[in-house]
């Protein structure tokens, strides 16, 4: 991880009223006039998809008790640069996964029985996977659902780095090969990024990637990653993206296979 980028000490003024800021965000409604009933179900485990979008833009939201699908979180570990901008954790996943190795994804998995809410998901993960203690953490908020390609609902949790100087990145050599960090503000900028017009489901989208290089090494962020850092960065910082992101207007066809 890039040390030097690394905040250490306690948090500027800034930073604490930009959290005080988070805690009062609301998720946007869902948009959908009409119900179905959705069992939708994924068997898969860790999950790093090329898709990825926010549930209002979906049925699911209309009817969530009708919608059992796996839920799984993410950790959006936000803390403050030297240079006094906000910058995340990211991961690079192991090289030897059978799925999406050598992908960048946001900490995060399934929930388990034993997790409270999505915040204890999200830095349960984040401690097996990087070392990181929830104690930590403080857990902010939480946007709005994503649904991952495979329909897996994935909450998206924002939280605050105490402590710099306690954090030692421990990566999961069976989950991770590297931990590194970004600056939030670059996911809603029209720099270092390109675009690839999709189709799914009879809709098509834009899928987002974004190069970035820290100490010598590149890194591709995009599909459900990039775009949940998109949606967080627009939140934070209270703009939209400066580029269009395009998400598909859909409506679930009558039967989703697993």
């Amino acid at each position: 991880m890039a040390s030097s980028s690394f905040y250490c000490g306690v948090q500027s003024k800034r930073f604490l009223v930009l959290a005080q800021q988070l805690r009062h965000y609301k998720p946007p409604p869902c948009s959908w006039d009409d119900n179905e009933e959705r069992i939708i179900e994924e068997a898969a485990g860790k999950f790093v998809s090329q898709v990825g979008f926010q549930e209002s833009v979906t049925r699911v939201a209309q009817n969530p008790e009708k919608f059992r699908s796996k839920r799984a979180a993410v950790l959006i570990c936000l803390f403050e640069g030297d240079a006094g901008d906000l910058r995340v954790i990211l991961t690079k996943r192991s090289s030897r996964l059978s799925t999406h190795s050598g992908e960048v994804s946001l900490p995060g998995g399934k929930a388990d029985e034993g997790d409270k809410d999505d915040g204890d998901t999200a830095t349960r993960e984040a401690k097996e996977e990087i070392g990181l203690d929830p104690s930590l953490v403080n857990v902010i908020t939480v946007l709005e659902p994503f649904l991952s390609k495979h329909l897996l609902r994935v909450v998206p949790v924002i939280g605050v780095l105490n402590d710099r100087k306690a954090f030692k990145p421990t990566p999961n050599p069976a989950e991770v090969d590297a931990v590194f960090d970004a600056p939030l503000e670059m996911f809603i900028k029209d720099e270092n990024r390109s675009a690839e017009e999709r189709e799914w489901m009879g809709e098509k989208y834009l899928l987002h990637f974004f190069d970035y290089e820290i100490e010598n090494k590149r890194y591709l962020i995009w599909g459900l990653t990039a775009g949940i850092l998109i949606r967080a960065a627009s939140v934070v910082y209270q703009r939209p993206p400066a580029f269009l992101e395009q998400s598909p207007k859909f409506k679930f066809p009558g039967l989703v296979d697993k």
